[in-house]
């Protein structure tokens, strides 16, 4: 697990994800299935992607404009499902919110996404930080009908 007492390394992953997002950029593809994010608390507004087959995400795309943590949450995300199950994705999703409300959560899990797990004590960051996994939930469930 990485060292959450160590702010000098959460901020590095933070602006590197920021600095430099994974899987950012849309496709235009009717397989992908697709939803906009957006805040009325900040400047985010991310259209997310996700490609579904046999039952696996092949892949998430994100797109749009964001802050520094709705993007590098959204860019950790993106790396933590591609390849998961459905099933998992949801785990991941769950273990991150019980993170989030500081509830006992899995770390190994959410790998690089234990860097939010300081995000509660700034209430107006949380909505930014669970914008991509909230966009996920809401894909993944579209899927249930």
């Amino acid at each position: 697990m990485l060292s959450l007492n160590d702010p000098m390394i959460k901020r590095s992953i933070i602006m590197d994800h920021y600095e430099n997002p994974r899987n950012k950029g849309l496709v235009d593809d009717p397989r992908y299935l697709k939803v906009n994010m957006n805040s009325e608390s900040c400047i985010d507004d991310i259209d997310i992607q996700i490609l579904i087959e046999n039952n696996i995400i092949k892949d998430f795309r994100f797109d749009g404009v964001g802050c520094t943590i709705s993007t590098a949450s959204t860019s950790i995300l993106s790396e933590l499902v591609i390849g998961c199950s459905v099933e998992e994705a949801y785990q991941i999703i769950k273990e991150y919110d019980n993170m989030i409300k500081e509830e006992p959560f899995n770390s190994d899990l959410l790998q690089e996404a234990v860097v939010f797990k300081d995000v509660s004590k700034q209430a107006n960051r949380i909505k930014c930080a669970m914008i991509g996994f909230n966009g996920l939930l809401e894909l993944l469930d579209s899927l249930k009908g």
